[in-house]
C-alpha cells in the first residue's frame, strides 16, 4: 500500500511540474518519510491508497543515482562464473552445436541466393549447369568429402532437433542420458553424413 501511495503521489508531482521532459526526469526519487504507517488502517481513518498526505522526496545528481544504484548492485544475488562449468558440457554441448548447424546452414542458403541473384549483373556463372559441370571434373574422393561436408550439417541438425522434441516431452534430462545421446548424435551423425557423400 505504501509504494502505491509514494509512487502514484510522485509520479503526479513529477507529472506535473515538469510534463515537458523524459520519463525518467518526471519521476523523483523517492525517500519514503518516517511519518508513513505501515499497520493497516483503523476505523474511521482514510485508506492510504487514497490519502493526500504529502511524500518526502529528495532531488539528487547524477553521480548520487550511480553510487545508489552500484550499492543495490552489490546486494543482489551472483550467479556462478563460466569457470565452474565443464566447457564440454556448456560451451559445445550438442544444444549450441544445433544452433551453429542451424545458423551455418540458414547462412549458405541465403548467401548462395545473393550471389544468385547478382551473378548475371557480375558475370560470374554459377548456375545449375555450371555448378554441375565444375563438379564433375572432380576426383572421386574430393567430390564424396565435400558432399560429406555439406550433407553433416543437415543430419545433425536432425538427429539433434529430434532430441530437443524428446526435451518436450521431458525425457532425457539426467546426466548420463544427456552425454551418451549427444555422443551418439555425433558419432550417428558422422557416420550418415560419411555414407550420403560417398554412397550415394
Amino acid at each position: 500500500m505504501i509504494a502505491q501511495r509514494v509512487g502514484l503521489s510522485a509520479f503526479r508531482r513529477g507529472a506535473a511540474i515538469r510534463p515537458n521532459v523524459s520519463f525518467t526526469q518526471n519521476v523523483p526519487r523517492l525517500a519514503v518519510a518516517s511519518s508513513l504507517s505501515t499497520s493497516a488502517p483503523s476505523r474511521g481513518e482514510p485508506s492510504p491508497i487514497h490519502s493526500n498526505a504529502a511524500v518526502a522526496t529528495e532531488k539528487l545528481t547524477p553521480d548520487q543515482e550511480e553510487t545508489i544504484l552500484a550499492a543495490q548492485r552489490k546486494l543482489r544475488p551472483i550467479s556462478p562464473h563460466l569457470q565452474i562449468y565443464r566447457p564440454e558440457q556448456t560451451w559445445f554441448g550438442a544444444s549450441i552445436w544445433t544452433r551453429i548447424t542451424g545458423s551455418a546452414l540458414a547462412g549458405a542458403l541465403y548467401g548462395y541466393s545473393i550471389v544468385y541473384l547478382a551473378s548475371p549483373l557480375l558475370g560470374w556463372h554459377i548456375e545449375s549447369s555450371a555448378l554441375v559441370e565444375a563438379f564433375a571434373g572432380l576426383g572421386a574422393f574430393s567430390k564424396g568429402a565435400i558432399k560429406s561436408v555439406i550433407a553433416w550439417p543437415f543430419v545433425y541438425h536432425l538427429f539433434n532437433g529430434i532430441r530437443h522434441l524428446t526435451y518436450d516431452m521431458t525425457w532425457g534430462f539426467s546426466k548420463p542420458v544427456i552425454s551418451k545421446v549427444a555422443t551418439a548424435i555425433t558419432a550417428s551423425s558422422t557416420v550418415i553424413a560419411l555414407a550420403l557423400g560417398f554412397l550415394w
